[in-house]
């Protein structure tokens, strides 16, 4: 629907540095630990590293705020200048203003009339090299931990014989989630914290249901990884902290049953 450009590079680095210059304007302090997990950083001058058959990867993605993509891609990119292509709904990305972005910046569109399409468009990407970034738990969790994961990160790693590489974001849903809009009092200097795991590589005869919950394990051990040595210290009840540390967001059992309430009522829980 709309104009719908061609992938471009081009477009792809004015995205990530227009996404820079506000988190700059924001003084929002980054720290990542884990980077050793990432590829080799190849800067290419400053440009876009490009694909190589046999060197891209999966990248799975915790998903408790709307931001979280974002976080993931700077550090991708800031690291080795990855161009990772992110799987999108249709519905988001059929909206009038993010269409133009979602096929200029090589996006997956995902549809569920027509899975496999995607899973096929994905898979294609990822024997060309590229880096195929999943947010697994299809929309935000509302516990702030890690709930069960859909499987395509782990089914599409093993097809196409590339590694998953789990990233863990812990405080960008503190600037915008489901329930809790933007705030400029509260995102003003609010510090982000991610954790990039060791790669997880799968034969392709492997038991995906196991190794889907290894993933979500891994997902969940960068998050307490996170909030160990988190600088802003929660007061009791702190609606954007775990009900299990004293916080309070929903307890899984609650989230749980909001999602299936969301479900009955035609809402989407998962978005």
């Amino acid at each position: 629907m709309g104009w719908k450009p061609r992938q471009s590079d081009r477009m792809y680095r004015a995205v990530v540095y227009a996404g820079k210059s506000v988190f700059t304007a924001l003084r929002l302090p980054v720290k990542v630990t884990g980077t050793e997990n990432l590829p080799a950083s190849d800067p290419l001058n400053g440009r876009s590293r490009r694909a190589v058959p046999g060197h891209g990867a999966v990248v799975a993605i915790t998903h408790f705020g709307y931001l979280d993509f974002a976080f993931a891609e700077l550090v991708l990119w800031n690291h080795a200048r990855i161009q990772a292509r992110y799987m999108i709904s249709k519905r988001a990305a059929e909206h009038w203003f993010v269409s133009p972005f979602v096929h200029g910046l090589g996006h997956v569109i995902t549809d569920r009339t027509a899975g496999a399409e995607a899973y096929d468009d994905a898979l294609a990407k990822l024997r060309a090299g590229e880096y195929v970034a999943i947010l697994p738990e299809a929309g935000v969790s509302r516990s702030y931990t890690v709930r069960a994961l859909k499987t395509g990160p782990v089914r599409l790693a093993a097809e196409a014989g590339v590694p998953v590489i789990p990233i863990s974001v812990w405080g960008a849903h503190r600037l915008l989630t489901r329930g809790h809009g933007f705030s400029l009092k509260r995102a003003w200097r609010s510090p982000i914290r991610l954790h990039i795991g060791p790669p997880i590589h799968h034969s392709p005869g492997v038991d995906v249901a196991e190794e889907t919950e290894r993933l979500r394990r891994e997902l969940q051990d960068g998050i307490e990884t996170c909030i160990a040595d988190f600088p802003v210290p929660p007061e009791a009840g702190a609606w954007w902290m775990p009900a299990h540390l004293g916080g309070g967001a929903m307890t899984e059992a609650e989230r749980d049953a909001a999602d299936v309430a969301d479900k009955k009522a035609g809402r989407h829980s998962r978005g």
